[in-house]
């Protein structure tokens, strides 16, 4: 991360070059606000304490699932009979980078969110926090993984998150089929290269 002092150096040099025809030397002005007020932010929300006890719960749940797995699979856990706290130490996004997505939807406020891979909720609810006047549809291809997403997202009482839960095919490309327009998308799901381009361009039609 860069100083304010550093920022500040950069946003001059930026300045400059693009004003005497030396072109974009350092950062377009859209760059310089993310950094400035999402990349380097540290803004506290009252439920971030709830959501990672929600995390820790998903990290000492010794409970075995049945997961159906639809993509490119787990890259540790080789069956689909998996211990709840295995599938979460592997799958879960660390909490500065769920807190980063987090910062990204308070700050540009989009109010249509889609999410590929819900896992247990955990980014769900952090982007979902961001705005509570925003939507948020999250799909999650494991039926067992997205029940107890749907308990997590009970216990913070997060009314604005929608969970389709099935194989991405039957569930997300009608969904986008008959959406009107999306602000958000993030694609963690699937991970297979040719589905994940598919969602891609999917998406971009109604961005």
């Amino acid at each position: 991360m860069y100083s304010p002092f550093t920022l500040a150096r950069k946003y001059v040099q930026y300045w400059l070059s693009s004003s005497n025809g030396k072109g974009h030397g350092v950062h377009s002005p859209f760059v310089f606000d993310f950094i400035a007020n999402v990349l380097q932010g540290n803004q506290q929300h009252s439920l971030f304490a709830l959501i990672e006890s929600c995390r820790q719960d998903l990290l000492h749940n010794k409970q075995f699932i049945e997961v159906e797995d639809f993509g490119a699979g787990s890259g540790i856990i080789k069956t689909n009979r998996r211990r709840v706290d295995k599938i979460a130490a592997s799958s879960l996004k660390p909490k500065k980078y769920a807190r980063l997505l987090h910062r990204m939807i308070a700050y540009y406020k989009p109010e249509q969110l889609i999410e590929l891979g819900t896992s247990f909720g955990i980014t769900s609810m952090y982007l979902a926090s961001g705005n509570p006047h925003a939507t948020l549809h999250t799909f999650e291809g494991s039926t067992a993984i997205g029940t107890l997403a749907q308990h997590h997202f009970k216990k913070i009482k997060a009314d604005n998150i929608h969970l389709h839960s099935g194989e991405f095919g039957q569930t997300f490309q009608p969904f986008i089929s008959s959406a009107t327009y999306i602000d958000f998308a993030f694609i963690d799901g699937n991970h297979r290269k040719a589905p994940t381009l598919d969602y891609f361009n999917l998406l971009l039609k109604k961005l």
